[in-house]
């Protein structure tokens, strides 16, 4: 099974990039299922329900998500009916929403966990005891699991990854919109990433206006955050998994660049 993962979706210039590309993309590189995480879609925090659809329309199987999930007060309206949309698995219990699923392909199934990092984020439960209860449950349908980490830290990732080793088939990083160099395929046959990278405006900073990042840090006076204008990137990766044993076999970062949006 190859499976195209698209990095954190920044406003309406990362939609625009799926718009455009995703398609494609999708035939050129014979991509089973994409999965893409959404919790910045909308204007840059949280997504809507119309949102959700549009991404679907440009090509997108499963939408994962993360701190942002519930920024959007309608989220509350569609998250618990859609079922190709999950939230943190590790939200405290009565957390609306599903933090995973199993999702049907004509390469078989596929387990999608979504989890959140502890170190510099928000409090939420244990990643690493949730990931055990949402692996125990998956593993009754399918060896293919993969895992959208959405945390700060790159030790917190890299240690889940090291700690799921051989029993997922991939831990993928998201949350810090810049792209790592440090794919590889651990000892056990987890594919991982300590960061997909963000799909959106380039010439921000991490997807916001750089004019009102660099205000913020100069005169440290609040100012809301605007998505950035101009030329667009893709980032992402593609798993190669074998379907009979979930191990994968190779991992790849897509980096594109200078897309006019």
């Amino acid at each position: 099974m190859r499976v195209l993962f698209i990095g954190d979706i920044i406003g309406k210039s990362g939609r625009n990039v799926l718009k455009g590309n995703l398609k494609e993309l999708k035939k050129e590189y014979e991509v089973d299922v994409c999965i893409a995480n959404g919790e910045n879609t909308a204007s840059g925090i949280g997504i809507t329900c119309v949102i959700a659809q549009e991404l679907y329309g440009y090509g997108v199987d499963i939408i994962t998500t993360g701190n942002h999930v519930y920024s959007k007060k309608e989220v509350f309206n569609f998250i618990e009916s859609d079922k190709n949309i999950v939230r943190p698995a590790n939200y405290p219990e009565g957390a609306p929403g599903q933090g995973s699923m199993v999702f049907n392909t004509a390469k078989g199934k596929l387990g999608v966990i979504n989890l959140l990092g502890r170190i510099y984020m928000n409090p939420c439960d244990c990643p690493f005891k949730a990931a055990d209860r949402e692996i125990e449950e998956i593993k009754k349908q399918t060896r293919m699991v993969f895992v959208d980490f959405h945390a700060e830290a790159t030790s917190e990732k890299a240690a889940l990854a090291w700690y799921l080793d051989g029993r997922v088939s991939c831990v993928i990083g998201t949350h810090t919109h810049v792209q790592t160099a440090d794919e590889r395929i651990l000892d056990y046959g987890t594919a991982f990433i300590s960061d997909a990278g963000m799909t959106g405006p380039s010439d921000g900073i991490i997807g916001v206006d750089r004019d009102i990042s660099i205000r913020r840090f100069i005169t440290c006076i609040p100012e809301r955050f605007e998505v950035a204008k101009g030329i667009a990137q893709l980032n992402g990766v593609i798993i190669d998994i074998e379907e009979n044993t979930g191990k994968s076999i190779k991992i790849q970062r897509l980096d594109i660049r200078n897309i006019d949006v």
